[in-house]
């Protein structure tokens, strides 16, 4: 017993040692290459007394960042996390600076411009060295875990064992189609997903054992183990979205049970007169609101769980990056907590923003490459993307999967986490990019940080990774046409058309969250309210990918087909004459509901099938349609763009090239996969289709573990929850750390 302690001391103290020695001669090497870094007397000392400085200063450098650091983070907690993030640089570089005070002599100097680098470069060496050490002694890595997990149960009084029913960790990733998932898999792009599904590593030889594997999985069939394949642990399962293929209506009814009344990505309601957008945080706060009074459910993760990067709690009690809840103002705002666990560590900071910049190199490269070789579809890729596409494959990442280990090291039931990156990046370099394959192999090392770190937990745990919809390809519609929607209904409505198209806004889920991170950053008050469209009789058209909605805001009701011919007669004909329209929905006053197409085609919903003006557009397309035609809030004109069965493509009324939102092609059809521990999602060959489904599917297998069962009529446990203090959430981050 003796011996193993002393043994464990002795590695402990080698580590610390050599990650000394490490900083030493960084320190060193930084005081030659800047003039403004010195560790030497005027008299110029020798190599050996300015060795001993540096070691001096490396040392109480790197006592300060382990004692007085924490301290630092946990007085900033309530800092907005945009201002955190870039004050770390600054605390980092002024613990440098007393650092230096304290070698003896004074031999230690630097600006404060010069200790901000000096301190960045040094917490990335640490840490990088700390790093490798542990990666060599898996005994470290697991008595760190270990330790970690041993202070949460010390906390809730726990054992100290494994045992208690296991505990179900969701990673959404937010965009991965189905087919997408199988083709990354198949290349070999998602290894650990592909050992999870039992599928063999890509040949050398150019053999067809993972293609065969990779087919065997998307038929819903295990990999054959015969023929060598690892036994799958994992089952792939479909799932078809409802009409409003997009994060806000598939996440809502996945999270809290309900998506009625989610028309699209962004809707005019006449009642309000506002417009609603789905990763707004007043608007998830008021979808979120209306799911919870229909359905009289807390939500999914209403007891004992965690909802990360999402934009809508579930009922969690601990909360990251959720959207829904960035509006609130006070202590029941705790959304930003899961920053502290990642700013704990300097370190931490440095390999994000290096990660971050880059990325934005990465993605500059990329759009330059890809207009010199005159790709095709291509759409903008300059401004401010490049910050908001590494805002989501960096910053937003890293900060998630951080909070979800920590989730489970300290022993919770049921945690929900969406990662955005492939998603982001589809939208303007396409859902089957090199660049997108490339995101997805970022993913996949993500789960299997995850995994492995499941491994340490107090208890065991299923992970399910899902994806809330797909992708489908294609030009814009502006484009294909030379003109927007907009455009178009002006000119059908005999109105001026701008000479100047307006381009439409991007509804990507990492542009909102990185907005509200600046605002946050400039104390800037989120919006009580959706947006209000101006005033008069000119239609309003929100596009929501290859879905558009038009909207007659001086009409209270909403128009009838007849009512339209009569203020446009030309109107609806038109929109369904062209060539990049699939189909209208409008509503007659003769017929009920109708679906008009080319050619004249008019077929009332009850009748409706998916043959006519649906032809194509995928099963269940038509019950779909009838689905959203019943919501209140639907619009005076629904518009899906057209869909090319040989392509796959679709037209985005948005400026991107790879889009979701409607019916057509891959964005409907999302994916479960799930261990095969849990009970199979539907029976026999049976097809799971909405969202609202895939909640009951996912609170089964949580009755299945014992886990928290949603309390039928209890609307106010979330908000009770929401309201516990701020300052123990603070502190179970810390030791997520």
């Amino acid at each position: 017993m003796f011996k193993g302690r002393w043994r464990t001391t002795g590695r402990a103290l080698v580590r610390v040692i050599i990650v000394w020695a490490v900083s030493t001669l960084t320190m060193l090497a930084l005081a030659g290459i800047l003039p403004d870094f010195k560790l030497q007397s005027d008299n110029q000392d020798s190599i050996t007394r300015t060795a001993v400085t540096a070691a001096w200063g490396a040392g109480a450098f790197g006592l300060l960042s382990a004692l007085v650091w924490p301290l630092l983070v946990r007085a900033l907690l309530l800092v907005p996390a945009l201002v955190l993030g870039l004050l770390v640089f600054f605390l980092n570089g002024s613990l440098l600076l007393i650092a230096l005070w304290l070698i003896p002599n004074g031999r230690g100097a630097a600006n404060p411009e010069t200790a901000v680098v000096v301190a960045a470069v040094m917490s990335a060496v640490a840490s990088a060295t700390s790093t490798a050490l542990a990666v060599g002694d898996d005994d470290a890595y697991r008595r760190r875990l270990s330790r970690l997990a041993d202070r949460r149960r010390r906390r809730s009084g726990e054992d100290g064992g494994r045992g208690g029913p296991p505990g179900t960790v969701f990673l959404q990733l937010d965009g991965v189609g189905h087919q997408v998932l199988v083709d990354a898999v198949a290349a070999g792009v998602m290894p650990h997903v592909a050992g999870w599904l039992g599928v063999r590593p890509p040949d050398p030889d150019g053999g067809r054992g993972t293609a065969d594997d990779a087919a065997r999985v998307s038929a819903g069939d295990p990999a054959d183990s015969a023929l060598g394949s690892p036994r799958p642990t994992h089952r792939l399962t479909p799932w078809r979205t409802d009409w409003s293929s997009q994060t806000g209506a598939s996440q809502l009814g996945i999270l809290h049970g309900s998506n009625h009344d989610v028309p699209a990505f962004r809707w005019y309601e006449k009642d309000t007169g506002r417009i609603m957008v789905s990763n707004r945080p007043a608007s998830a706060a008021e979808l979120q609101r209306r799911a919870i009074a229909r359905t009289n459910d807390g939500g999914l993760l209403t007891l004992d769980g965690a909802s990360r990067g999402n934009l809508f709690s579930g009922g969690a009690d601990q909360l990251a990056l959720v959207l829904s809840i960035a509006a609130r103002r006070g202590r029941a705002n705790r959304s930003r907590a899961g920053y502290f666990a990642y700013f704990s560590d300097p370190a931490n900071a440095v390999r994000t923003v290096v990660s971050f910049v880059a990325d934005v190199g990465r993605e500059i490269g990329e759009s330059t490459r890809a207009r010199i070789r005159g790709d095709r579809p291509r759409v903008g890729r300059g401004g401010l993307y490049p910050f908001i596409r590494a805002f989501a494959t960096v910053v937003e990442r890293d900060v998630v999967v951080t909070a979800v280990i920590g989730d489970m090291l300290a022993g919770r039931t049921a945690v929900y986490a969406d990662l955005v990156a492939y998603d982001e990046v589809a939208h303007h370099s396409g859902p089957h990019s090199r660049d997108a394959a490339r995101v997805l192999a970022r993913l996949d090392r993500s789960v299997g940080l995850i995994a492995r770190a499941a491994e340490h937990a107090p208890r065991t745990y299923r992970i399910v990774l899902l994806s809330d919809h797909g992708q489908s390809p294609g030009e814009t519609f502006e484009g294909a046409y030379g003109l927007t929607l907009k455009d178009l209904v002006r000119a059908g409505c005999g109105l001026p058309v701008s000479r100047r198209a307006e381009r439409t806004k991007s509804g990507a889920e990492a542009r909102e969250a990185a907005r509200h991170a600046v605002r946050g950053a400039l104390h800037r008050p989120e919006p009580e309210a959706g947006e209000k469209p101006a005033h008069g009789s000119d239609p309003v058209v929100l596009a929501s990918g290859n879905l558009a909605l038009i909207s007659f805001p001086d009409v209270p009701e909403r128009m009838s087909r007849e009512q339209i011919d009569r203020r446009h007669p030309a109107l609806l004909r038109t929109l369904a004459s062209h060539p990049g329209i699939g189909f209208l929905l409008v509503r007659s006053e003769e017929h009920g509901s109708v679906v008009l197409g080319p050619g004249g085609a008019e077929v009332p919903v009850d009748a409706l099938d998916d043959s006519g003006p649906l032809a194509g557009m995928g099963p269940g397309a038509a019950d779909a349609v009838r689905r959203t035609d019943s919501f209140p809030h639907v619009a005076d004109i629904m518009v899906n763009s057209m869909y090319d069965p040989a392509t796959g493509r679709v037209h985005a009324f948005e400026e991107q090239i790879g889009s979701h939102g409607g019916l057509g092609g891959q964005q409907s059809r999302a994916f479960l996969l799930s261990p095969l521990v849990l009970s199979a999602p539907v029976p026999g060959s049976g097809e799971l289709v909405g969202a609202e489904r895939v909640h009951e599917v996912l609170r089964r297998w949580l009755r299945e573990g014992s886990g928290p069962q949603v309390p039928l009529g209890t609307v106010s446990v979330p908000v009770a929850k929401a309201r516990s203090d701020e300052a123990r959430t603070a502190e179970e981050e810390k030791d997520s750390a």
